[in-house]
């Protein structure tokens, strides 16, 4: 009986020190796999099978979703301050992180084969609320710089009643601008938020990781971002109603993305 707690002991921290030897030897960015383009049409399948099978948890999400879209947009309507339309922003850009990681929650019960809980849910998002601050008070800061580009713009190519021209020059230059900050949210966000559910790693790497896995990738990525706009779109174009829906969809679409994508096995899973 003793020789075999010796054994156990004497593996527990062979065991031990293999975990501190492998987080040593860890690679800088997590590894990528090389994607087709297929592969967005078949992470939104098994994102809706995700979704048929936790429907009462996917909507009561959904609703959530859309009440929150509601009153961020209704306020920066009728309120119309810079100051407080990023005050509302940037507390959508916090909220919107925690919610996806809930849906996440789901899609990693169904992986394990297990019954997807609120309960679980909430405790996922407890054990995350730090990374994914990280990750919004980055994309806040992407934000703000969008913003001021904006404002910059519009100042250098005032724009008279009647110059088609220079309004046509302005749509496109400010378009162009456009395009590149919300191809680095989508870089940044579009793996790492995923991997911070699922794995013990910081946000910096998550997001690094999922840069390289974005420019690795780069024409399924943008099918895949391509796809994530024209559903958001439907969903407004719906008052709203759509999101309620499509929103816990892409969720559970995106964390098969992230599976299908990073190889985080190097790093511990979260209980």
């Amino acid at each position: 009986m003793t020789s075999d707690r010796g054994l156990r002991g004497l593996n527990a921290g062979h065991s031990s020190e293999q975990q501190e030897i492998d987080a040593d030897e860890r690679p800088f960015v997590v590894p990528c796999a090389d994607l087709t383009w297929r592969s967005p049409l078949h992470w939104l399948r098994l994102g809706w099978h995700d979704f048929q099978k936790a429907q009462g948890l996917s909507l009561a999400f959904g609703i959530a979703i859309l009440i929150v879209s509601v009153i961020v947009s209704v306020m920066a309507w009728q309120l119309g301050s810079f100051a407080l339309l990023a005050a509302l922003l940037s507390g959508f850009v916090f909220f919107a992180p925690l919610l996806a990681v809930g849906l996440y929650s789901v899609a990693r019960a169904h992986e394990a084969g297990k019954t997807p809980e609120l309960a679980d849910a909430w405790r996922l998002i407890k054990r995350v609320v730090g990374q994914a601050g990280v990750l919004a008070l980055v994309l806040m800061v992407i934000l703000m710089i969008w913003s001021r580009a904006g404002m910059v713009l519009h100042a250098l190519m005032p724009i008279e009643t009647g110059e088609v021209a220079v309004l046509a020059q302005f749509l496109f230059v400010g378009s162009a601008i456009g395009a590149v900050f919300a191809s680095l949210t989508f870089a940044i966000a579009v793996f790492s938020l995923p991997m911070i559910a699922d794995r013990d790693v910081d946000m910096i790497t998550a997001c690094i990781s999922s840069i390289n896995a974005v420019l690795r990738n780069k024409w399924v990525t943008s099918i895949w971002a391509a796809l994530i706009v024209a559903l958001t779109i439907v969903g407004f174009a719906t008052f709203y109603l759509g999101l309620i829906v499509i929103m816990p969809w892409l969720a559970y679409s995106a964390w098969h993305s992230y599976r299908e994508t990073l190889d985080a096995s190097d790093w511990p899973k979260l209980p």
